[in-house]
């Protein structure tokens, strides 16, 4: 397929990286808010798109991992978009519940300023430690 076709056709064709994944922005399907970013491989992109529950690869782990498997909150695909040349994918989900392990809404809580100090703009919702007991 040419960059041509990836950019301006029709069909799926995903660009991943060298470690074969690409990147996952999640975003909240009603108030419109970034919830996390996570990677995919061409797996859980499958499996996502089949079961529309938000499937990811753990980099660490180096497995598949469902949202919510371990804590119950869930993420409801309700539609998915690819960019323009293929290598990033927008999951809008209906979520269930907070998105980020250590206890905000969105793993995006802090805000970067003066270049290198970090300013907390949310509050955190729920204490992983009582969510994630092992």
């Amino acid at each position: 397929m040419s960059e041509e076709d990836r950019e301006r056709g029709d069909r799926l064709k995903v660009k991943y990286n060298d470690k074969g994944l690409i990147a996952a922005i999640v975003q909240d399907v009603d108030s419109g808010r970034v919830l996390m970013l996570g990677w995919m491989n061409d797996e859980a992109l499958r499996q996502t798109l089949a079961t529309g529950k938000a499937t990811f690869y753990s980099r660490s782990r180096g497995k598949i991992w469902v949202k919510g498997e371990s804590s119950g909150h869930t993420q409801e695909l309700i539609e998915a978009s690819i960019d323009c040349d293929q290598d990033a994918v927008l999951l809008r989900c209906k979520s269930r519940g907070p998105a980020c392990h250590v206890g905000y809404q969105s793993c995006f809580y802090r805000a970067i300023v003066d270049g290198e100090n970090l300013k907390f703009v949310d509050q955190p919702v729920f204490d992983p430690d009582q969510v994630y007991k092992t």
